[in-house]
């Protein structure tokens, strides 16, 4: 998946002997989805912005508004113009004409309900359309999730899919955001994929590191050291003002379990368009022991075109961005072109 995976409805603490203070209480993140903010209006309130921001939101947006306390709290209280605060405020820009509903063709490589075909030797399961925070970016906004969750004889459909395609050797956890699945359900599903023998890596796709690090359980933990899979994380991070202390710990847990972690971003004009953001991320990364991986233009979907920067001005950045951090520290660009064998590079 790229980009986000925020589309659709509903301290770290010590908690395992050998990894102090590497993981959180199994239920907190639960209590913190539950009650998350899902009001554009309450947002406001909370960062002390309703006069200055009041008139240019959608006060009850079809795409609904979706912030946890975690992600809150990192963003500047009185700024209007606050990067993360950007990415997921409801604003009236989301209005303008033009955009595509299925900007990356999911819909074409649909296989059955869940299960998505675009790539050789990969395929992608759509975990869940839950999420913990509604992007505004996202590309999947639109994605008609009811019925297309695998599970149930669906993911048994997928299985069986992947017995008939051995040439199939990863499968990529996807949605929504898969980490929204609890222990107990997402275990189900890997221990699923794990009777594929031909099967070798996980990939999982998600935001909640730094959007509700306290996902980050002893018990998540575990679920992925032990699988026989190698389980690869690829980060959803766009700007380094994500990746506080407590997202730090989380990606350090994750990384002394053996989980290979990637980050991939979006580049969107007023949150990262900018070389010293771009830079900042890639070092924040770094310190929790995460590669940045790609960089996405903006995927044209309906309701998200405000973010889009020109292509010159992405090359731009990017060459800046090798000029001053060493190669692996800057990602690629590339663009998702539905139809084509992988993703396109621009630079």
């Amino acid at each position: 998946m790229a980009k986000s995976v925020s589309a659709c409805p509903a301290p770290l603490a010590a908690a395992c002997n050998h990894q102090p203070a590497s993981a959180a209480p199994s239920e907190a993140w639960k209590h913190e989805l539950a009650n998350a903010i899902r009001q554009p209006r309450t947002l406001l309130q909370r960062l002390g912005l309703e006069r200055t921001l009041a008139e240019r939101i959608i006060a009850q947006p079809d795409f609904r508004c979706l912030v946890t306390e975690s992600y809150l709290a990192k963003i500047r209280p009185g700024d209007p113009r606050d990067p993360l605060l950007r990415q997921v405020l409801p604003m009236r820009d989301e209005l303008a004409p033009g955009g595509l509903l299925d900007p990356v063709g999911d819909g074409d490589a649909c296989i059955h309900p869940g299960l998505l075909h675009k790539y050789h030797g990969r395929v992608l399961l759509i975990g869940t359309g839950a999420c913990a925070i509604h992007c505004r970016y996202c590309f999947r906004r639109h994605y008609p999730y009811p019925g297309q969750s695998i599970g149930g004889a669906r993911l048994q459909a997928a299985i069986e899919y992947l017995h008939q395609h051995p040439e199939i050797d990863e499968v990529i956890l996807s949605g929504g955001d898969p980490l929204v699945l609890d222990d107990e359900r997402l275990g189900e599903l890997i221990t699923s994929l794990q009777a594929v023998p031909s099967l070798g890596s996980l990939r999982i796709h998600t935001r909640l590191p730094v959007v509700l690090p306290t996902r980050i359980t002893a018990r998540l933990l575990d679920l992925l050291e032990a699988s026989r899979l190698q389980v690869c994380l690829v980060l959803h991070a766009n700007h380094a003002n994500e990746i506080g202390e407590a997202e730090g710990m989380a990606l350090q847990a994750l990384h002394r379990r053996g989980v290979v972690l990637l980050n991939q971003s979006v580049l969107l004009r007023g949150v990262n368009d900018s070389l010293e953001a771009l830079q900042a991320l890639s070092r924040a990364l770094y310190r929790a022991h995460t590669l940045p991986y790609y960089l996405h233009q903006l995927d044209p979907v309906q309701g998200a075109l405000h973010f889009a920067c020109e292509d010159d001005r992405a090359r731009q950045l990017i060459r800046g961005l090798q000029a001053r951090l060493p190669g692996y520290l800057v990602p690629r660009l590339v663009r998702e072109i539905p139809g084509k064998a992988g993703k396109t590079p621009l630079a």
